[in-house]
């Protein structure tokens, strides 16, 4: 089942009616400028990086850093002036994108057989072994013609379908398991007439298919003979082997107009999951909705009213009937009993609000951009436009994460107002960025072109620090001019003693059970953003995404309320942190999945890419941890106040 841009006349429908509407997988806007060619016209080929891919043989993902084209090892071929970089995004730049020039000259509509790239090359041992392992590994060569991702044509198992998917192999092997190199590839650009003449072209598909030659040779002229495919070409791990690149190129007219020539790529494999999910996660959402409905209609709506009608019973004038009234109200619940308590100020109040602020920003952040992805406005053809809108919106965002911060700290009574301003913009951020300078600098080590530049790190903090930091501190200053948030209750001046808890309540199972529902209703959804991560596919249901995001975030108000209303009728008035914990365990377990996730799919073999994949998920389960987390708390809050404000304590 694939979203298509012919499709934009029922996104209306769609939007209003998504969780209905068959067609929930969103849909995409070209995002560039179409560009048309004559014949002979020369169309730019762009090479980038050459990244892991799941192997074949056997399922498995075998690396985890890419690697640039024009890497020594390689010996692919040059440019006579040698490769120019291609301007790019820094979300495309962050996410390992190196794109440059190449000596490929593909004619408009011409085509021709066998064209050698450069003069043979010579592989030495060294660069052979090195060659060999990324054969191994399962390495895919990515090249880019007019915007658009060269492909391998692959067929889905389950529906027979045909789909393109992004990069071919870098080799293969024959019968015996050994590692052969691709040395010729065939190119299948399909074109598509444009315009009322006809006589422009515009590119709308490119196939590759990759062979190893071993006898081929280089005539002069950019002209090459191709060798015998049934010989193919085996590096040497003990001497030098002589290679020579060729390539051919065939165009073919298509049908397929250039507005919805990415189609081939946005390909669902097995739709039937992701229906089972939503079906799935949509049941957890009406049991628990229903739950704490059950709680605040019935069993609070109850106790309310009993304790508002004792009020208005004289004390002095306590019949036996009303004595037994008020003690079946003192032993029916217990969470009035902790009325005087039940807003004391949290522990560590500065380090709760500072993490409420951030978990503020990220929820609309990832809010709006769900939106924008929804509506087609994040286009694949935009290479890394997604994280760039992701960096834009957070640091713009900053001025809700200090206001949120601010108002809540001063809600906590806290005095140390200078150091909320400065920690609401700092601390997340840094720690974030310490992580990912780490990690950045085991990528560098390895050579990997995955390395984000110094120059882009320094200007991404430059840009934090210019406009997310005073943005933060504006907000923050606004927060600390509004009044705190007024309690319903008064706070006792001595703590009132907390009894023994049932085992459910206690700090761990409660905890543990807080996360899992929420997580439950992202389950399928993240297995397939963390495959489309890892492996370079596509990831193009924001449809789905944004339904699982909004059941994620009823399932964990719900189950964060529930869990406030079953501590507070056990006497236990500590539920700020523990609101907070239960909820954000959902990205305890979305570790725990990455985790689950290494154990069935991956298999590096080697400490750099177990220490990045590790690094990279536990950097996005404290992200999740902090979103989920403020989300519970906040509607605790609110939940807490909602009840304490319906009763009348003298």
């Amino acid at each position: 089942m694939r979203k298509t841009a012919r499709r934009n006349s029922e996104m209306l429908k769609a939007i209003l009616l998504v969780a209905l509407s068959s067609y929930s997988t969103a849909f995409y806007l070209p995002g560039v400028a179409p560009s048309s060619y004559t014949v002979d016209q020369i169309v730019p080929l762009h090479v980038n990086a050459l990244t892991p891919a799941i192997a074949q043989r056997d399922d498995q993902l075998h690396g985890i850093v890419s690697f640039d084209y024009y890497h020594h090892a390689f010996r692919f071929c040059r440019p006579e002036a040698g490769p120019e970089w291609v301007r790019e995004s820094l979300g495309s730049i962050i996410f390992g994108d190196r794109i440059r020039t190449s000596p490929f000259e593909l004619h408009m509509a011409r085509n021709e057989t066998c064209k050698a790239l450069c003069d043979t090359q010579k592989f030495d041992a060294r660069s052979a072994k090195f060659v060999n392992r990324k054969i191994w590994q399962g390495y895919n060569i990515n090249w880019l013609v007019d915007g658009l991702p060269a492909a391998q044509l692959l067929q889905d198992p389950l529906t027979q379908e045909l789909f393109r998917i992004p990069g071919f192999p870098l080799g293969q092997f024959d019968k015996n398991g050994q590692t052969i190199l691709n040395n010729h590839w065939e190119i299948l650009i399909d074109i598509h007439k444009a315009g009322i003449t006809g006589k422009q072209y515009r590119v709308v598909g490119i196939l590759v298919q990759p062979e190893s030659y071993r006898d081929s040779k280089v005539l002069g002229d950019g002209k090459a003979q191709c060798g015998d495919s049934s010989q193919p070409l085996i590096l040497n791990e003990d001497g030098e082997t002589p290679v020579t690149w060729t390539y051919s190129v065939y165009w073919r007219l298509s049908d397929t107009a250039w507005a919805t020539r990415w189609d081939e790529y946005l390909h669902v494999h097995d739709p039937k999951i992701h229906w089972f999910s939503l079906i799935n996660s949509s049941i957890f959402v009406v049991l628990l909705v229903g739950m704490v409905s059950m709680v605040l209609l019935r069993a609070l709506r109850k106790d309310i009213e009993r304790y508002n009608r004792l009020d208005s019973y004289n004390l002095d004038d306590l019949t036996g009937t009303s004595a037994v009234v008020e003690d079946g109200v003192q032993e029916d619940s217990g969470w009035k009993l902790v009325h005087g308590d039940v807003f004391r100020s949290a522990r560590y109040p500065l380090l709760l609000s500072v993490l409420l602020g951030n978990g503020a920003q990220l929820f609309i952040m990832t809010g709006l951009t769900l939106v924008f992805a929804l509506l087609g406005f994040l286009s694949p053809s935009n290479r890394g436009f997604l994280a760039t809108v992701i960096l834009l919106l957070y640091t713009i965002f900053g001025f809700v994460g200090g206001y949120v911060s601010s108002r809540a700290y001063k809600t906590f009574g806290g005095e140390r107002w200078k150091l909320n301003i400065i920690l609401t913009p700092v601390l997340v951020p840094v720690i974030v960025f310490t992580i990912f300078f780490f990690l950045n600098l085991w990528v560098w080590g390895k050579g990997s072109s995955g390395a984000v530049p110094l120059t882009t790190m320094i200007a991404i903090v430059a840009i934090w620090f210019i406009i997310s930091v005073p943005l933060s501190a504006g907000g923050s200053w606004l927060a600390f001019k509004q009044p705190a948030f007024s309690t319903p209750t008064k706070v006792n001046q001595i703590p009132r003693q907390i009894p023994p808890c049932a085992r459910s309540l206690r700090l761990l199972p409660s905890l543990l059970m807080t996360g899992v529902l929420p997580f439950g209703a992202i389950f399928v959804e993240l297995y397939f953003i963390m495959s489309s991560l890892w492996t370079g596919k596509i990831y193009y249901m924001f449809g789905f995404l944004f339904i699982c995001y909004a059941l994620m975030i009823i399932t964990t108000a719900c189950t964060t309320v529930l869990l406030v209303y079953f501590l507070l009728c056990a006497e236990d008035y500590r539920w700020h942190w523990r609101a907070f914990l239960g909820a954000g365990m959902t990205g305890v377990y979305v570790f725990i999945m990455a985790l689950g996730f290494w154990m069935m799919r991956v298999s590096f073999g080697g400490l750099t890419g177990a220490v990045l994949y590790v690094g990279y998920s536990a950097l996005i389960g404290f992200l999740i941890f902090v979103l989920t987390g403020s989300i519970g708390y906040l509607a605790s809050y609110a939940f807490v106040q909602r009840i304490y404000g319906s009763i009348k304590v003298d």
